[in-house]
């Protein structure tokens, strides 16, 4: 069913353009607020529908031109035709609907959104697929002629897990990120080297992963669906004499069905095996999975943003919940007397360690395990109660027992960093039993998505 000559009129979450007609919502993509278009509807419900625009009758004034080739096919950088003024606007309002329509808790102003300075190449990690399935473009398959199968290294196409978009220049990383990728994939095709079939499940190149710090470092690790230790060597030979700026190169044997690699062990071939990023005055240790913010230099600013809203003196004992590899507490330790990490992944926690370590920062412990069985009362007693909380979980937010737990813990001040303003204000809400929210502020740490940061400091009532 096609919807002709909808008025484009706002955005909704999750970087939808917004319609309304006789009352029904229409959630669409590929549109901006002030475009004319039609509508070719994939759900229709009673109440709401969604689908894409196919055809523009005008154009909205905001639009500017995308800057991307891949603009429309690949999934990322959705926003690219929206001025990043637009960005933040809609981003920041998302927040704020978010905060009052779930979390139904009186709320403070929202500070301004903090936005990017950097608005392209900004991040500092990128996995690209080995596919012996490109995605083919609706031009070259238009006059019905069959197309033969061909390989392609880039991103996967959205909602089609086996077609991969061959991607030459992406804007996301810094060089030589594309240097890296474009060297490989002309090496591979000249050898005659076999890229993954993600249905039948063989081939030997299947991920690239690459991460570029702002030091200049720079680590490749290549995964592979077997070892071949010839062709191997003669491939990682031919890219670091290409690509010379490569700090650390690794390599990864994936025999699995699935693409992760956090139950395999990277093995390294020229460097160190680890890169160093740099927060503010902090060094941070980053191997082949390790965690870290994929924009590094945002992440200062989202942790310049935490430790304000902390409000350390110099004598609070913070907990730092879900601390990963321990980047947060460790950049607000200097401020603080004593930082408590829980982390349940062990290898992240070892990483903390060994980054407070390397910033000789020794008023800092970190503990593997699950909040709500680590922090008990003999934990406490031990190691003291938190005068500060700061907590930055996955998407999903909270788990409903650590919300009570943090209830129970009665910190006189927490800060909730989130990377989902939805489910933040979920736990908001059900910390609104015993906290007010006190100060809000989004981080924008990617630049043409909808993907948006959130910090909040909430306050023990009374």
């Amino acid at each position: 069913m096609v919807l002709e000559r909808v008025t484009v009129q706002d955005y909704a979450a999750e970087g939808k353009a917004l319609a309304k007609i006789d009352g029904k919502v229409i959630f669409i993509e590929g549109a901006v607020p002030g475009d004319l278009v039609d509508v070719r509807l994939s759900k229709n419900k009673k109440e709401w529908a969604e689908g894409k625009a196919v055809h523009f009758y005008e154009l909205s004034g905001d639009r500017v031109s995308s800057f991307c080739e891949h603009f429309g096919v690949c999934g990322g950088c959705k926003w690219q035709m929206l001025p990043y003024e637009k960005q933040l606007h809609y981003k920041q309002q998302e927040v704020e609907q978010n905060l009052r329509r779930i979390g139904k808790l009186p709320l403070p102003a929202l500070e301004p959104i903090v936005g990017c300075e950097q608005t392209i190449r900004y991040r500092n990690k990128l996995e690209f697929t080995f596919s012996n399935r490109r995605y083919l473009l609706p031009g070259e398959i238009s006059d019905g002629e069959p197309v033969p199968q061909e390989n392609a290294l880039g991103f996967h196409v959205p909602r089609l897990f086996d077609k991969i978009i061959d991607i030459h220049t992406c804007h996301l990383m810094p060089e030589p990120a594309n240097s890296v990728k474009n060297t490989i994939r002309a090496f591979a095709k000249e050898q005659g080297y076999s890229f993954y079939d993600i249905r039948e499940h063989h081939g030997w190149l299947r991920t690239l992963i690459i991460r570029v710090c702002s030091t200049g470092e720079t680590m490749v690790n290549v995964c592979f669906g077997y070892d071949d230790e010839q062709e191997r060597k003669k491939l990682f030979d031919h890219l670091l004499l290409q690509v010379p700026s490569i700090t650390t190169l690794l390599y990864t044997i994936n025999p699995k069905k699935n693409d992760t690699i956090y139950d395999l062990e990277p093995r390294t071939y020229h460097g160190n095996g680890y890169i160093l990023e740099q927060l503010g005055p902090l060094r941070f240790k980053i191997g082949p999975k390790s965690f870290f913010q994929t924009n590094s230099r945002q992440g200062e600013r989202l942790y310049q943003v935490t430790r304000e809203f902390a409000e350390l003196t110099g004598k609070e004992t913070v907990y730092d919940l879900y601390c990963g590899t321990g980047s947060i507490g460790l950049f607000v330790s200097a401020q603080a007397a004593k930082i408590i990490g829980v982390e349940v992944v062990p290898e992240a926690i070892e990483d903390a360690k060994e980054n407070a370590a390397l910033n000789n920062i020794h008023h800092a412990s970190f503990f593997a395990g699950d909040v709500i069985d680590i922090c008990n009362d003999a934990f406490f007693a031990q190691h003291g109660s938190p005068d500060v909380i700061i907590t930055d979980p996955p998407r999903a937010g909270m788990h409903e027992k650590l919300v009570q737990k943090l209830l129970d813990m009665e910190a006189p001040l927490v800060v909730y960093v989130s990377c989902n303003p939805a489910t933040q204000a979920r736990d908001l809400s059900r910390l609104g039993e015993k906290y007010e929210v006190t100060r809000i502020r989004p981080v924008d740490m990617f630049p043409h998505t909808h993907h948006i940061e959130n910090v909040v400091q909430l306050k023990l009532k009374g």
